[in-house]
């Protein structure tokens, strides 16, 4: 019973999709104190999920700074708030860690924006999109992705929320978690797939499929 693994997943499906988000505990850091303490922890973890979020600007050429990095393990995220601690020595210090694989979604533009904040020497990074198409899959984004692997949606509602607010909606936090804990599930599935080729992959030529997200 192989799993059947589209090159393009078809879009209009996902609404269809039970949902999915992280369900693990999350803290929410807003001192150089508590950064620190997560970033030991973080540290000794064998594998990291990473993603940012930032306030949405709908004025013409004007780009906010990024506003959160989230970073998760299987069961535990924690939100750095750096539009409150900017980017302080634990977060650069995260970043510039070469121990930990860090696995994102397109993370040349969220590098890009931390770059922008402060200077640092980019660590372990693995980028799921570099990965996905060795085994002929197509979709960069990380909803289609999630759907295509697990058959799950999640959810994008609050990605143009305000990621700056005084205080973080519960729902703008299970988003953020979620996002960067999917890299995790993702790549080790990836890494099942490859190892195991207990996949079947059906070549799409355009976004309609006439199988459904089965295994078999």
């Amino acid at each position: 019973m192989k799993k059947i693994i589209y090159s393009k997943y078809d879009k209009t499906k996902i609404g269809t999709l039970p949902k999915v988000s992280f369900e693990g505990r999350i803290v929410i850091v807003i001192t150089e104190k508590e950064a620190e303490k997560a970033v030991d922890f973080l540290l000794s973890q064998s594998i990291l999920g990473i993603d940012t979020e930032t306030r949405p600007s709908f004025k013409k050429g004007h780009i906010n700074e990024v506003a959160l990095l989230q970073v998760s393990t299987h069961d535990v995220c924690f939100l750095f708030r750096l539009n409150l601690i900017g980017m302080s020595a634990a977060v650069i210090r995260l970043l510039e860690d070469t121990t930990v694989p860090k696995i994102g979604l397109s993370l040349r533009d969220d590098l890009m924006m931390l770059g922008k904040r402060a200077e640092f020497s980019k660590g372990n990074f693995i980028d799921l999109q570099n990965h996905v198409k060795e085994i002929g899959v197509e979709d960069m984004s990380l909803q289609k992705l999630y759907a295509n692997f697990f058959g799950q949606k999640i959810s994008k509602r609050d990605r143009l929320s305000n990621w700056e607010a005084e205080i973080l909606k519960d729902k703008q936090k299970i988003y953020a978690a979620t996002d960067a804990w999917a890299c995790i599930m993702l790549y080790e599935e990836l890494l099942r797939l490859k190892q195991t080729s207990d996949y079947e992959l059906i070549k799409v030529e355009d976004h309609v499929q006439e199988h459904s997200v089965t295994e078999r």
